[in-house]
């Protein structure tokens, strides 16, 4: 069954990291949207899944475009 987020074993083979900090910083060069909590980096597959497609990642917080 699939989950939501990413496990550790599909990290380490998206990213080739075992350390959180190294996974983080390839995440974050590839504008991957991710969360750390405490040794733990935290990846939706949906945005993996999209980044894999070329589509553009939606990333959370506020879209300062949208303002008028």
């Amino acid at each position: 069954m699939l989950t939501e987020y990413l496990s550790n074993s599909e990290l380490l083979h998206l990213t080739g990291y075992r350390r959180a900090g190294h996974q983080s910083n390839w995440l974050k060069e590839r504008s991957l949207p991710h969360r750390t909590d405490g040794p733990r980096v935290i990846v939706s597959r949906v945005h993996v899944q999209a980044w894999l497609e070329g589509r553009t990642v939606p990333s959370s917080g506020l879209n300062l475009a949208a303002l008028r």
